[in-house]
């Protein structure tokens, strides 16, 4: 799906990706927010797709959960437009 309304989309697919990764490797929110060196409820608030994180969070809370960055992003992109604007998707 091609969005140009990214922010929400591409939070909510992140969060999804993040409550994935923290349960698979048994963490609370609290016990990863713990590790990571944050509040609790920002965790909540990136799982709950309510806020977009930045780049060094997204590295602080892989590192966190033992996984690869990359992994947060699994099914997120950008299309490239040929002749027109791209755009975010999520799939």
């Amino acid at each position: 799906m091609v969005t140009r309304e990214y922010p929400g989309e591409l939070a909510e697919q992140f969060g999804r990706n993040l409550k994935r990764a923290r349960r698979r490797v048994g963490f609370s929110q609290e016990e990863l927010a713990s590790v990571c060196n944050m509040h609790r409820t920002a965790i909540g608030l990136l799982e709950n797709g309510d806020r977009l994180p930045r780049l060094d969070t997204i590295i602080k809370v892989a590192s966190g959960a033992s996984i690869e960055p990359a992994t947060l992003l699994d099914g997120m992109g950008w299309y490239v437009g040929m002749g027109h604007a791209g755009g975010f998707f999520v799939s």
